[in-house]
């Protein structure tokens, strides 16, 4: 990962940079910020810049053994450390989260869940952690360098991890930094916190987001400046939007099949739509829920002549332009919480079948309120 790779937060990689260059880089760093904002992509370009052996004054070289080993996540001197499930330690479930930085470093808890398969369960990071990075880090580093440790979601550590990592991040072995990067910083124990050199980091300018979806992702520039206003600075959010986009024809037609066999309360109809989207995946299932909810909002919105607010193709705007009546001030609220019901469930693993049904009942009641 490089900087330059980076989408947008020009003024934190500078920082970071100038850091290097003025040879004074603390050797624990919390990098803040909400989800999609890029925080874990600079942890990891700040990460290969350290371990560089031939960098630039912007970037590392992208040619020497360093760069080399870190492009594959296999550097001898650079560890993660990361949430896991029933005690599993990170190194057996490395694989799985190479592959998941592979395919990108803008990623949210979820997707590691996904990754997972953690169904319900909660992910920690473990004390054993605490243990293997104490003892990796005791060894003389393997290229002569740094040795860089990234902690992702440090929030997510148990009492035991915190308390017993509170000394090496107060004291670590020479040439080894720290970079802690975290969603919610309230919920570190303090005395790690006060162990740390905090930077903030804002949510992604709406420019670069735009900019990013039409190169990397080859959206045209219509689509790119609706999703970059829609996500409001997240990325993970756009990446998960195009995803719902591509199933966008699909989610449309089934949402107005609901809508309209809920108005004429066609039970019979409505039961042979809910086997319909039981048969998708859960994945699947939840991004229409995502998108359900959308157009809930955006036909409400409708209502009140403003097309500023509204972000809605063709195809939706005319469906609105009958629909949104039908969405007001007195089942708004209740559509939606309905809708956001069915997709906790769904997450719960939830029988989806029973879910979609019971969703197309209340749907009849509240359309025509």
């Amino acid at each position: 990962m490089k900087f330059s790779e980076v989408i947008g937060q020009k003024e934190t990689c500078r920082h970071l940079l100038m850091q290097v260059k003025e040879e004074r880089v603390p050797h624990a760093q919390l990098l803040c910020g909400p989800e999609g904002c890029g925080k874990f992509a600079i942890a990891l370009a700040y990460a290969t810049y350290l371990l560089c052996e031939n960098p630039t004054s912007d970037d590392c070289c992208e040619k020497c053994a360093s760069c080399t080993k870190m492009k594959i996540l296999e550097h001898p001197d650079f560890y993660f450390i990361y949430p896991t499930i029933k005690k599993l330690t990170c190194d057996s479930l490395f694989k799985k989260w190479k592959a998941m930085l592979s395919d990108s470093p803008y990623f949210s808890l979820d997707t590691w869940l996904s990754v997972m398969e953690a169904s319900n369960q909660q992910p920690v990071i473990y004390q054993q952690e605490s243990d293997i990075i104490q003892q990796r880090l005791l060894l003389r580093s393997s290229e002569g360098g740094r040795k860089v440790v990234i902690i992702w979601l440090p929030e997510r550590m148990n009492s035991t991890m915190a308390n017993k990592m509170l000394k090496i991040l107060e004291e670590p072995p020479s040439g080894t930094v720290f970079l802690l990067v975290s969603e919610e910083p309230e919920q570190i124990l303090q005395t790690v916190l006060s162990r740390t050199q905090r930077i903030d980091i804002p949510p992604i300018e709406q420019n670069d987001m735009k900019r990013a979806l039409c190169e990397l992702n080859s959206l045209n520039e219509e689509d790119a400046t609706r999703i970059a206003r829609l996500t409001k600075g997240n990325y993970v959010e756009a990446l998960n939007t195009i995803r719902i986009n591509q199933d966008a024809k699909l989610f449309f037609d089934e949402f107005v099949l609901l809508m309209r066999m809920a108005y004429v309360r066609n039970v019979k109809e409505l039961l042979e739509w809910s086997e319909q989207i039981a048969s998708w995946g859960r994945e699947k299932q939840k991004n229409f829920l995502d998108y359900a909810q959308r157009m809930v909002r955006e036909n409400f919105i409708y209502n009140f002549r403003r097309p500023e607010l509204n972000y809605m193709n063709s195809d939706e705007s005319n469906f609105a332009l009958r629909f949104s009546k039908f969405i007001n001030e007195r089942n708004v609220i209740s559509i939606a919480e309905e809708l956001g019901y069915a997709q906790r469930d769904i997450t719960q693993n939830a029988n989806a079948r029973l879910v979609f049904f019971d969703l197309a009942l209340k749907t009849i009641m509240l359309i025509r309120l």
